[in-house]
């Protein structure tokens, strides 16, 4: 694959402002696309996530704040060197995939040759091999985004700004983005990336921006997120555990019982790492006089709870 654009060190959104009449759409939104991360832009229908992709490049007017590349601001230039995946696909429905992605790439300034052997090599990997000569109307939905993902990707871009790009992808065609997402990672590129698919987004993001109502509601790694959530762990023992409530009566004694399912009990601890480890050392230590432990493990909090908490 050729070495493409420059990439910036990180995309920089300040105090992003757009609004319809008297309708604030996107009210004063910032967080960072970090260079190298891949960033998942997660919120409803609504929330404001397109119109900010929208102004990030320069398709919408902003109405306040601004968007800076590395230590400046965002150029024209800078604009067409990313790869940008829109929330109305546009491709020609008529032409032929491979024909019509050699013409997008020398419209981004790819050689013939060049292009012709990049796309060849982006359709091998996304499943599409057979279909390079067929028209695009004549393909699947899912295999019509595999042509449009191609397109934003072929020319190697400095950054990617795309707008449901799993959308409509089986899991195999999913797990082969992710690979070219991270191929682009790998080299620098800041990828920004919207998605209603939690699961997804928490399995493939470095980074996470909650957005609701037009407004940024929770920003940062997975785990960062996570640090503002109940501690929970699950006890499983080789029999019943209903002396959990022994450990944890009524919910003193440093936490509370969730839930008691025969050898099975989830607790909630309080969060202060001393008094915590205290009762995790009773429970190994009750289940000991009790016929042991099979498991005692920390419950991670799914991304869906986070974004419940945070979008509330």
């Amino acid at each position: 694959m050729s070495t493409g654009h420059t990439p910036p060190t990180a995309i920089h959104v300040e105090e992003l402002t757009r609004r319809y009449g008297d309708l604030v759409a996107v009210d004063q939104v910032s967080f960072t696309v970090p260079g190298g991360q891949m960033t998942g832009f997660v919120g409803g229908n609504g929330a404001g996530k397109t119109t900010t992709m929208r102004m990030i490049m320069g398709v919408l007017g902003i109405h306040g704040g601004r968007v800076r590349w590395g230590d400046r601001e965002i150029t024209t230039t800078d604009r067409r060197g990313t790869g940008y995946m829109p929330e109305e696909r546009g491709l020609y429905p008529k032409q032929k995939v491979r024909e019509q992605l050699i013409y997008l790439a020398q419209l981004k300034g790819m050689s013939a040759s060049e292009a012709k052997g990049e796309v060849t090599e982006y359709l091998e990997r996304l499943g599409l091999a057979e279909r390079m000569d067929d028209t695009v109307e004549s393909l699947s939905l899912g295999n019509q985004q595999r042509v449009q993902i191609t397109a934003a990707l072929v020319d190697q871009p400095s950054a990617l700004i795309l707008d449901e790009p799993f959308s409509g992808l089986d899991p195999a065609a999913v797990d082969s983005m992710a690979d070219l997402l991270r191929e682009h990672t790998a080299r620098g590129v800041p990828v920004l990336f919207s998605s209603h698919q939690l699961d997804l987004v928490d399995r493939l993001c470095d980074r996470l921006v909650i957005l609701a109502g037009g407004q940024v509601r929770a920003e940062g790694t997975p785990d960062e997120l996570r640090q503002g959530t109940a501690l929970r762990y699950r006890v499983v023992g080789v029999s019943d555990v209903g002396w959990v409530r022994d450990v944890l009566p009524d919910g003193g004694g440093g936490g509370r019982v969730l839930d008691v399912d025969g050898s099975t009990a989830v607790v909630e601890l309080a969060g202060d790492p001393g008094a915590d480890q205290q009762v995790l050392d009773r429970l190994v230590s009750e289940a000991s006089r009790r016929g042991g432990l099979r498991e005692l493990a920390p419950i991670i909090t799914p991304l869906s709870e986070i974004y419940r908490e945070a979008t509330a």
